[in-house]
């Protein structure tokens, strides 16, 4: 068998399909959910700005309050806990990223306020800044969705809620954008098989 075969990370991309139900009360050890947390919060982002914030719903009571939110849909109160991926529109704030990077000698101090500059000129518009917050923020997403199946949890990523109250009800600050839920736990049953479009309907080589 060819290394692609044998490949672990393409298995787990393969493996993880949406499960919507789950084993209620099943375990999920604090040390697996620091893991799959600490994987989201490696994702690519631009600029290194890391456009994320992850609020994690797991007590019953708070289960309980995101059930409405969220339409009802049972996979928030029986999963394990549900990660509500919320994108940064003040991710322009996070430059201090920078100041360890010249502290170390990596980046010029003037390369760091050229970088500050145009990072803030382009936050100027707040279209940038939610296009920005969505785009990374979902990155960071996958990223939780891909560690969890590692880890052996089913996830579900839903964008079936009501924003405005889950920012009302839950008190997220005007900073942050909800950007879709997940949940993460033990399926209760395999998920769906799911279709996929051939290679040749979604790749474009060259150009159209």
């Amino acid at each position: 068998m060819s290394n692609i075969e044998h490949n672990e990370t393409l298995r787990v991309i393969s493996e993880r399909h949406a499960v919507k139900k789950y084993v209620k009360d099943a375990a999920l050890p604090e040390e697996h959910l620091q893991a799959i947390l600490r994987a989201a919060g490696q994702a690519p982002s631009a600029w290194n700005l890391q456009h994320w914030k992850f609020l994690v719903v797991e007590s019953e009571a708070d289960k309980q309050k995101l059930l409405p939110i969220a339409y009802n849909q049972s996979q928030v109160a029986d999963s394990n806990v549900t990660i509500a991926v919320l994108g940064d529109l003040e991710a322009n704030r996070n430059t201090f990223i920078y100041d360890q990077a010249v502290d170390n000698g990596f980046l010029p101090a003037e390369v760091r306020d050229a970088l500050v500059g145009q990072i803030n000129g382009a936050y100027q518009n707040p279209q940038v800044a939610r296009d920005s917050a969505i785009l990374n923020a979902s990155l960071a997403a996958q990223n939780i969705m891909l560690a969890a199946k590692s880890l052996g949890y089913d996830t579900c990523a839903m964008g079936g809620f009501n924003p405005a109250q889950l920012i009302e009800s839950f008190q997220i600050p005007q900073r942050y954008i909800p950007v879709m839920l997940i949940t993460v736990g033990t399926a209760l049953e395999p998920a769906r098989p799911s279709g996929r479009l051939p290679l040749e309907d979604v790749v474009v080589r060259g150009s159209f």
